[in-house]
């Protein structure tokens, strides 16, 4: 039983949020359950009758999902000892990463005369499993919930800094991308900061963050942040097992987890920034099948997540791959902690990053005007003023155009003569009929300007001619470098450039590692391509485990296989 000594627990006053109020505007965030979904929990659930102010879970830990049967539950921010929410008769404690096994944003408190139905997060996911009520119902409002808690702020994190200070910047952008709930605080409030202040021991300068627990973590790493607040997800013990190790949560590999997943493979997926990749930060995707309206990388990653976390695949971020060695019929995978994780077959999904600008300057200016992604972090910067786009692929045009709707005027600069050939015809025709966006064909950004931050560019064209423009922020997405440095000395063929070979569709030159995505050599550069390469390599994957064990039994050993098993969608 996960509860905890009594805790005087606060009343609830003006700025407490009832779960009976938040149903009224988001039913799908707090649904009415049905009969049959009231049976499954009860059977697997058992009822509990905590004393007033017991605690059933603190922030940062591991926490079960709580139905309220009598009573209510509180939720507290123990940096000011707020009420946030009260769970209610009918509604349950719990939110995405409850199922995910990441730890609470906050506490739970129970309140005088609650009783609960408490139900362990491995029966709930077992229950998400056989129930496709259930699991619909569960999946949406914990999602709901998720974002509930990131657009109120709502999770008991706060960010204390000052405006433009790179470890701000590269907090608030983990934060984002890994749809973490907090707020932030700066110096520039003295009101806000003295608020803050009076509850957290703050440093006189850089940056700081005050968890749900009121630690206080200055200019942490993101591994240390994502430790401290106990979402370093489905944490491995050593010598972990799987069928599947999909190396990379971009879109390829999140295709290869939902569609290995759904088969019926144990698999792991090893994402070393946030779930999306690269793809997760694109503003809008328009041509991606069935997305007419067009979808953000950060929504589509978010479903594909989802959806892997409903096939039972385990996610482990943010952690890296450091090495991988073939052997004893799988391979043996070393993450950033010297966990040994061994898989039966790998899938290389690590995707690509963009290349830095060689230029004097760039890299004491990144976080401070340099960046390279543009989202609603970057947005308020470039308010009214003018930024650059360096690059001519998508991912380039829709930067800018998304930085269009908030700047005065976004200068892209491309090395060729036109887009054609590196951007799709939608996004050229936008970018050359957008009152606020020129492109500048055959030229190269050739100096950064500004001391403590970004504050001009010079950029020469064809003619030779320079020019030098204020701007608020330039956005730099030219050419790709793989993420395979981990492969290193692992025997698998690479290009020239770094790129995973491949043949016989996603085969590489070792027995059993496969390569989707971005980081295969000749890969198309496209969200639909990544997906497809991901849903359809687990065919393969089947195909290998099936002849290893076949090889095991019998005692030989096996080569490389192909399968014609159909995993397609649908």
């Amino acid at each position: 039983m996960a509860t905890g000594p009594r805790s005087d627990s606060p009343a609830p006053d003006e700025r407490t949020v009832h779960t009976s109020r938040l149903r009224e505007a988001d039913p799908q965030a707090f649904p009415e359950l049905s009969e049959a979904a009231w049976a499954l929990l009860r059977e697997a659930g058992e009822v509990l009758e905590p004393a007033a102010g017991e605690v059933l879970f603190e922030a940062g830990d591991p926490y079960d999902v709580y139905v309220v049967l009598a009573g209510s539950v509180h939720l507290v921010d123990r940096r000011d000892d707020r009420v946030v929410f009260v769970v209610e008769p009918g509604d349950f404690v719990g939110e995405l990463g409850s199922l995910m096994g990441q730890a609470a944003f906050l506490p739970g408190l129970a309140a005088a005369g609650t009783r609960l139905l408490r139900v362990p997060v491995p029966a709930l996911r077992r229950l998400v499993e056989i129930s496709g009520e259930l699991s619909d119902v569960l999946l949406a409002a914990f999602d709901a919930r998720r974002g509930l808690l990131t657009r109120t702020g709502e999770g008991g994190m706060v960010l204390a800094g000052d405006a433009g200070d790179p470890d701000l910047h590269r907090i608030q952008d983990f934060a984002e991308r890994n749809q973490l709930p907090y707020r932030t605080v700066l110096r520039a409030d003295p009101d806000a900061w003295a608020e803050l202040a009076r509850t957290s021991a703050l440093p006189a300068s850089g940056t700081a963050v005050v968890t749900g627990d009121r630690r206080v973590l200055t200019a942490p790493s993101t591994r240390d942040l994502a430790t401290a607040l106990g979402i370093d997800l489905w944490g491995l013990g050593e010598q972990a097992r799987c069928d599947l190790l999909v190396v990379g949560a971009g879109p390829a590999g999140l295709a290869a987890a939902v569609y290995g997943a759904s088969e019926g493979l144990d698999v792991v997926v090893v994402e070393d920034v946030a779930i999306g990749g690269q793809a997760g930060r694109s503003s809008r995707i328009e041509n991606y099948l069935g997305s007419y309206r067009g979808v953000s990388g950060s929504e589509l990653a978010r479903a594909g997540m989802l959806q892997a976390v409903k096939f039972g695949a385990r996610l482990v971020s943010p952690r890296s791959v450091t090495s991988l060695a073939a052997g004893d019929g799988g391979f043996r995978v070393r993450l950033d902690d010297e966990v040994d994780l061994h898989a039966g077959s790998v899938v290389v999904a690590s995707g690509v990053r963009y290349r830095r600008l060689d230029l004097p300057g760039v890299a004491d200016l990144e976080g401070r005007g340099v960046h390279y992604a543009a989202s609603q972090l970057e947005a308020p910067l470039v308010a009214g003023r003018s930024a650059v786009v360096v690059g001519g692929a998508n991912s380039a045009g829709q930067a800018a155009l998304f930085l269009a709707r908030y700047a005065g005027h976004v200068h892209v600069l491309i090395r060729r003569a036109d887009l054609t050939e590196t951007m799709s015809n939608y996004l050229t025709q936008r970018l050359l009929h957008h009152e606020r966006v020129t492109v500048h064909p055959r030229t190269e950004l050739t100096a950064v300007h500004g001391a403590d931050r970004l504050d001009a560019v010079t950029w020469r064209d064809e003619r030779g001619e320079e020019t030098r423009t204020d701007v608020a922020a330039v956005f730099v997405m030219i050419g790709a470098q793989p993420g395979t440095a981990w492969l290193a000395g692992s025997g698998v063929e690479l290009d020239e450039k770094g790129f995973v070979v491949t043949h016989d569709g996603f085969a590489t030159s070792l027995p059993g590692l496969f390569a989707v995505g971005d980081v295969r050599s000749g890969s198309v550069k496209r969200v639909a391509s990544a997906v497809g390469e991901g849903s359809v390599v687990v065919s393969a994957v089947h195909a290998h485990l099936t002849a290893t064990r076949a090889a095991e039994t019998t005692g030989e050993t096996t080569g490389e296989t192909t399968g014609d098993r159909d995993h397609s969608a649908g």
